[in-house]
């Protein structure tokens, strides 16, 4: 539910064209396929071209939904600016220009054309950026970002659409504003305490936590080059983020399966299962995966169910997972088949 299937390192996308990073998503969105995944939901970057070519078969990969770019204000967690790039000067600025996955829109009128724009090359809904984060170069991760204005404004044109805005959040304080205002799906919320759980499970949100990225880079953030002081923070949300799984679970808030594997991290997107079972029933992690997916993608009753009408997605598991959540871990080692839509993908069992 919170993946990317363009390459999210800045150092890869400014020196890169379209062909090498279609190239590249394919290789990763083959290798979801290989693990499971036959639904995916690219939360900043996909777009249309990569949309139909899996639509028209033309590229061995699950299916795929797509937020477009994401919404960011000047400043803000996708604004990958230097202090000495100028300020864009006509109309909503996009960081298209330097192959980015985002668009900067300041004020209502921005902020609404962004989202049509995004909705009219097919995005399935809306992604924001309403805190800093731990990878963006100017806002600091306690940062609230866009205007209460700006949010209801880009909630109202997805509802139009009869579509919804995810948001980008790691403080209770942006998740509970962000709810507060319209949006259905809190991204991370690594680091959120009981009352705002409360909230956030009261109004019928969702949250996408994203375990394994924050692992990865605890892990790997030098090697990769992120900043020294920058590693300190990323060990204290994840330890943070660890601890709000239960209390998120305690408030009965609805939670999907995430990753947000950035750069060359995604082989390792099964590896959520095993962080999470610190906290979850084998059953609940199911459901995470299947069919609270299918909820927040509103595709209830099509997708995360075995019923009919709905599309034929099933896995052949060699062994148990309500025994042994471990073995989905393992990525495509434990799985014998894999179907999408009926058709047989991946095929061991000969």
């Amino acid at each position: 539910m919170h993946s990317y299937f363009s390459d999210l390192d800045p150092r890869v996308l400014n020196d890169r064209d379209a062909p090498y990073r279609t190239a590249y998503a394919i290789r990763k969105l083959g290798h979801a396929l290989d693990s499971g995944f036959t639904t995916v939901r690219d939360i900043g970057g996909g777009d249309y071209p990569l949309a139909a070519a899996i639509a028209d078969g033309l590229i061995r990969a699950p299916r795929f939904f797509y937020a477009g770019k994401v919404l960011s204000m000047t400043g803000g967690h996708v604004d990958y600016r230097t202090p000495n790039e100028k300020h864009h000067t006509h109309g909503y600025c996009s960081c298209a220009s330097m192959n980015w996955a985002g668009v900067i829109a300041d004020g209502v009128d921005e902020c609404i054309k962004a989202t049509r724009e995004e909705l009219r090359r097919g995005a399935h809904c809306i992604k924001i950026v309403a805190s800093g984060g731990v990878m963006s170069p100017s806002d600091p991760i306690w940062m609230n970002q866009f205007r209460e204005d700006e949010i209801r404004a880009i909630v109202q044109e997805c509802a139009e659409r009869r579509t919804y805005v995810a948001a980008h959040c790691l403080t209770s304080e942006s998740a509970r504003r962000s709810v507060e205002f319209g949006v259905r799906c809190i991204e991370h919320a690594a680091i959120i305490d009981a009352e705002t759980a409360a909230f956030v499970a009261e109004r019928g949100a969702y949250v996408v936590p994203t375990m394994v990225c924050l692992f990865s880079l605890v892990e790997q953030g030098l090697e990769m080059g992120l900043p020294s002081d920058r590693m300190g923070d990323l060990r204290t949300i994840y330890e943070q983020s660890m601890s709000g799984l239960d209390v998120m679970r305690s408030a009965g808030v609805k939670l999907g399966f995430g990753t947000d594997l950035l750069a060359g991290f995604y082989p390792q997107q099964s590896r959520e299962f095993e962080l999470r079972r610190e906290v979850f029933t084998p059953l609940e992690l199911l459901r995470q995966a299947t069919s609270v997916g299918a909820e927040v993608l509103m595709q209830t009753d099509r997708l995360g169910c075995v019923k009919p009408g709905a599309h034929a997605d099933l896995l052949v598991v060699d062994g148990d997972p309500l025994a042994d959540i471990g073995l989905l871990s393992a990525g495509a080692r434990n799985l014998d088949l894999v179907m999408r839509g009926g058709e047989i993908v991946t095929n061991r069992l000969s």
